[in-house]
């Protein structure tokens, strides 16, 4: 699955898509082009992430709005029902062995570990964890629970997503290369997987678009 055969597919059956689906597919459909047509691995992050919270992220008040990593794991499982055909089952055992282990072995994606480093954890309280982290990872694999799985790998690339978006990062710097590699790995086939899954589900209510379009 890359950009041309889903723009195809949108193209085709946007009619049936309630305004706010079509929307959603047509933000995050433009920033996988852009991803896809990136050299640069930062860039490519960037634009990969941006393609996944155009998918997932809805407008609501702020007075009872969850934390964003909650709210992206309340999609995945939402995704993880509807997925009938197991595409994000099979992206989670095919990915396991390469970029979601390796992801889960880094302890530069894990918020912990630079909580510690700002002197708001112990060094045993960030490396507990972080053990505790892995042995929820295997034991969701275990049970084949894709989106406890999925949603693990994204709470790491969403650490490094604040730090490139923050300004954390020297752009091309040789010492995130490794987790760039990995979350890009993992984000391009992610993004159009779930994409695949909400243009097959039109009837699904997917909320608000944030930001509609205002004439």
């Amino acid at each position: 699955m890359d950009y041309q055969r889903l723009k195809h597919s949108h193209r085709t059956e946007r009619e049936n898509y309630h305004s706010n689906l079509s929307l959603r597919v047509h933000r995050s459909l433009s920033w996988l082009q852009r991803a896809e047509m990136q050299d640069d691995l930062d860039g490519k992050f960037i634009f990969l992430w941006i393609a996944f919270n155009a998918a997932y992220a809805t407008e609501i008040s702020e007075e009872y709005r969850a934390s964003e990593q909650t709210s992206f794991r309340s999609f995945l499982e939402k995704l993880s029902e509807l997925d009938s055909v197991r595409l994000l089952g099979e992206l989670a055992w095919s990915e396991f062995p390469r970029s979601i282990r390796v992801l889960l072995n880094n302890r530069y994606v894990f918020q912990a570990f630079w909580d510690f480093h700002n002197d708001k954890l112990t060094e045993e309280e960030w490396q507990s964890q972080f053990d505790r982290a892995k042995i929820a990872a295997q034991t969701a694999l275990g049970k084949q629970d894709t989106a406890s799985v999925i949603g693990i790998a994204l709470s790491r690339i969403y650490t490094l997503r604040n730090q490139l978006i923050h300004g954390g990062a020297t752009w091309g710097s040789s010492v995130n290369r490794d987790q760039i590699r990995d979350c890009v790995a993992l984000m391009s086939k992610l993004v159009p997987v779930i994409l695949t899954i909400m243009m097959d589900h039109p009837e699904t209510l997917w909320g608000d678009a944030c930001y509609p379009v205002v004439e």
